[in-house]
């Protein structure tokens, strides 16, 4: 039995799906059972409207959860969903925790995290899981990453 749980939304980009049951299940081997509200193949979006899916879809979601967890890769840096999803988490006052994908450390991260995330932290449980409940609130930046000197 797990001696915590938290409430999560990761945000990610939808090429960085398969990544979210690894990072779930690496919390879970360490202690700490991840229920997320994020969108993913498994729960898809199918609306079209953007301002929808921010106020329908999202918002609720991101209100739910007691952190947001941004998975750090390559292709994050350039998502304005993931951005807006950080700016809402701001507004609202959760806690967000930026997380480098399995190597992927050092990658540059969303503007919108670099601004307010409360933590950075690599790909190990135990830092995760203190950064998601708040003891860790330092940035922590690395090397670039090799997918991104291609």
């Amino acid at each position: 039995m797990s001696d915590k749980v938290c409430n999560v939304f990761i945000s990610h980009v939808h090429e960085d799906d398969a990544r979210l049951q690894a990072l779930k299940d690496l919390l879970a081997k360490n202690g700490c059972v991840a229920r997320d509200s994020s969108i993913n193949s498994d729960r898809p979006n199918d609306a079209k409207n953007p301002d929808y899916i921010k106020r329908e879809i999202l918002s609720p979601r991101i209100e739910w959860a007691g952190t947001v967890v941004v998975l750090i890769t390559p292709d994050t840096k350039h998502s304005d969903w993931v951005n807006w999803e950080i700016e809402y988490a701001h507004k609202l006052g959760k806690r967000i925790v930026g997380v480098w994908d399995h190597g992927e450390h050092g990658c540059e991260p969303p503007e919108a995290l670099d601004e307010y995330a409360n933590a950075v932290v690599p790909w190990r449980a135990e830092q995760i899981i203190d950064a998601i409940f708040g003891k860790i609130v330092r940035l922590r930046r690395g090397p670039p990453c090799a997918s991104m000197a291609r």
